[in-house]
């Protein structure tokens, strides 16, 4: 049976359960499948591309929140990505915001969280990474997104972001800083100009130290928000070409609530992914492409359901893409659509 048409079978009653329930259900049945099925997923012919330094197998990765703990790896990695980014990770374990605090919007093909970077805290973290077969025997490209914590004060906020990059640095093919989630307080303040070449300032001395110790130098990404306006584009873009950061990835979630506000929970409080946030975050690849040329390589994510979805994000400035929500839509079969779409 195909991963399609299996997909197929399971998303109807995945769909009768609430949306946290279903995920929570789908990651360990994933890791189970792959261990005991490896022929069930087809992967994608390989489409390598390098960026930020590093050979991407084919050019579809996944975006950070789906296993926020890096307990799901090794299952992920059975579907065929180029890259599996996990996390966002924090110094400490929180239990996130409360719940219910997914919803789907089917209508629509969205998704609405505040999740609030629920997760067991970095150490918990690196050992899931380190106990995976991904990165025991270097299968593939790992991106490590951390971010704060929720009782860390805004102007304390650097200090979670460099314990993070030193406790994760060892492991990750990239580190990405996650200043983006419309889902912890104050935390889209670090894209104003100020204080983002504060921290970017920070991170970028730790980078440079952190290479010099283990001689290895790992990336670090900027993941961005889709609700800024040009200004903030320029000012965002000025800072990463200042500070040499490696790439950027636009975007993270949408609190515009254009296409969902007539739908039942398309007001509730959180981000929206999915469908709507595709044109908002091609806006956004567009005019950052405009500012930083070919500098510094963007990835693009926001609302890629279809092979078609992705080719228009890499038309837009993009070289790598993300999967998040059409995973939830499409199942599976997205990965290898996509990659076959990226390839032709």
């Amino acid at each position: 049976m195909s991963q399609k048409l299996l997909y197929t079978l399971a998303r109807p009653l995945l769909f009768t359960l609430p949306a946290e329930t279903a995920h929570n259900l789908t990651l360990p049945a994933l890791r189970s499948a792959a261990r005991g099925a490896s022929g069930l997923f087809r992967k994608p012919a390989p489409d390598p591309r390098t960026v930020m330094g590093i050979s991407f197998p084919n050019p579809v990765g996944l975006a950070a929140g789906l296993d926020k703990d890096g307990a799901y790896i090794d299952g992920l990695a059975a579907l065929g990505f180029g890259s599996i980014e996990i996390g966002t990770v924090t110094p400490r374990a929180q239990e996130g915001n409360p719940k219910p605090r997914m919803f789907r919007i089917p209508a629509a093909q969205g998704i609405i969280n505040r999740m609030g970077f629920n997760n067991r805290g970095v150490d918990a973290f690196v050992a899931n990474v380190q106990a995976s077969r991904f990165y025991q025997e270097q299968q593939g490209v790992l991106g490590l997104n951390i971010g704060k914590n929720a009782t860390t004060p805004i102007e304390r906020a650097a200090d979670d972001y460099l314990e993070c990059l030193r406790k994760v640095y060892p492991y990750a093919s990239y580190v990405t800083v996650n200043i983006s989630s419309p889902n912890t307080a104050n935390l889209r303040q670090l894209q104003g100009a100020s204080e983002l070449d504060a921290l970017l300032s920070q991170l970028k001395a730790e980078q440079t130290r952190l290479a010099d110790d283990y001689g290895r130098y790992v990336p670090l990404a900027l993941k961005i928000a889709p609700d800024i306006d040009a200004e903030q584009i320029r000012d965002i873009a000025g800072a990463l070409l200042r500070h040499k950061i490696d790439g950027v990835i636009a975007t993270n979630t949408t609190l515009n609530r254009r296409g969902v506000e007539r739908f039942r929970h398309g007001m509730e409080t959180g981000g929206v992914s999915g469908a709507p946030v595709f044109d908002l975050s091609n806006i956004v690849i567009r005019a950052m492409k405009k500012e930083l040329g070919d500098a510094i390589p963007i990835i693009g994510v926001g609302g890629i359901l279809s092979g078609s979805d992705a080719q228009e994000k890499i038309a837009a400035g993009a070289q790598l893409v993300q999967l998040y929500s059409g995973l939830i839509y499409r199942g599976p079969s997205l990965v290898r659509e996509c990659a076959d779409a990226l390839k032709a």
